[in-house]
């Protein structure tokens, strides 16, 4: 079964990942993450059909504690964070912890 990125944040982060053909969202106004983030958090991460949730990492702060744990350790899907903290080995880690091998290392070849 093929699986889908779903993007969640708000509408301003979800457009640019919608215009290269991301079709599943949930956009969550800046006013409304305190309320909100972490019932549109759970949808994608419930929905069998999604393989990777992306998410801004400044979002993080607004999940409660549950939520938030339950994305830091989620494997399938495998929860992406990207944005101003995130680093090239931020994002090496996340790719290595979420299929197991990392891509990026030379050593392997």
């Amino acid at each position: 079964m093929s699986q889908e990125i779903a993007v969640v944040g708000s509408p301003e982060f979800t457009t640019g990942f919608r215009l290269a053909g991301v079709r599943r969202f949930e956009n969550v106004p800046d006013d409304d993450k305190s309320t909100e983030l972490d019932d549109a958090v759970t949808n994608v991460l419930d929905d069998e059909g999604v393989g990777i949730v992306v998410m801004h990492d400044d979002d993080l702060e607004y999940l409660s504690r549950n939520v938030r744990q339950t994305v830091e350790t989620s494997v399938e899907p495998v929860v992406v964070t990207i944005g101003s903290g995130t680093g090239g080995g931020g994002l090496r880690d996340q790719i290595k912890r979420a299929i197991g091998i990392d891509l990026m290392d030379e050593d392997e070849q």
